[in-house]
């Protein structure tokens, strides 16, 4: 699913962000550029980047 639609960025790669090293909504931005536009995008990929420091895993991706 899209997170970010003014720079189409999925749900997808900010989860493989945060699995590479991404541990802020600053680094998403250097990385993918979310919420670096219109920021509507920020609380969803706040959220992802919370689940998953709260355990979330990636073989439970279809949950986020």
């Amino acid at each position: 699913m899209y997170v970010c639609i003014c720079n189409p960025v999925t749900d997808t790669q900010v989860l493989q962000a945060i699995e590479s090293g991404c541990r802020s909504l600053d680094d998403l931005q250097a990385k993918l550029g979310v919420a670096s536009m219109c920021g509507r995008c920020s609380e969803y990929a706040i959220g992802i980047l919370e689940r998953v420091a709260l355990g979330e895993t990636t073989e439970n991706r279809s949950k986020v």
